[in-house]
């Protein structure tokens, strides 16, 4: 007879990478979606956190948000990256008009282990989902107050990493991003118990 036996919630780093990948590919197509980058009927709608997402159906922008965000998970997985950059440019003159940073922070999870490849959490995912979904309802309500992009945009996707890390030979390097005239707008965190995200919008203010 077999009995069956309850398991504490537990969260590696591997899956704490995974919850928050996600969120990154929610967001940035939420993000593409309100700001209009793309027209709306280049959009499908989907269901995730309790709330209506609206993502693209370009196989050009899926196939490259995969890319980043795979190399996203595996760094982030090994606590290499400290900010994922969005960045929104005028496709004419190459201006930054608007960068969207995630920024990720190692918390130390509630483990009882100190090995760092070995943190885990016992936070509920549910309770981390609420808290997506709070930042969530505050990308689409973005839109409110941000000045209109009224030219053709393009967008760009940077991720951030530790200086140890050893970069593919497909990526290049980059500078920082300068937004002239720029207002920042801090919306909510969420935490996974090992990595606490932060997300930023900063843009140029309309003169």
């Amino acid at each position: 007879m077999s009995t069956a036996q309850a398991t504490k919630n537990c969260i590696t780093l591997k899956g704490s990478a995974q919850i928050i990948v996600e969120y990154l590919k929610y967001g940035i197509n939420s993000i593409l979606f309100q700001r209009g980058i793309y027209p709306a009927e280049n959009f499908d709608s989907t269901q995730q956190y309790g709330l209506t997402i609206l993502m693209s159906k370009d196989p050009k922008i899926t196939a490259f948000l995969q890319n980043v965000l795979t190399q996203t998970e595996e760094w982030l997985s090994k606590n290499m990256i400290n900010k994922i950059s969005m960045v929104i440019t005028n496709a004419h003159t190459k201006e930054v008009l608007e960068c969207w940073d995630f920024k990720m922070q190692a918390e130390a999870g509630d483990g009882e282990t100190n090995d760092p490849t070995k943190l885990t959490s016992s936070k509920q995912l549910g309770r981390i989902q609420n808290e997506i979904r709070d930042v969530m309802r505050q990308i689409s309500a973005t839109v409110s107050y941000l000045p209109l992009l009224d030219c053709i945009c393009t967008f760009d996707v940077m991720i951030h990493t530790l200086q140890s890390t050893e970069v593919p030979e497909q990526w290049d390097e980059t500078g920082a991003v300068f937004i002239q005239n720029a207002q920042a707008v801090q919306l909510r965190s969420f935490s996974t118990g090992l990595h606490k995200v932060d997300t930023v919008v900063n843009y140029k203010m309309s003169t």
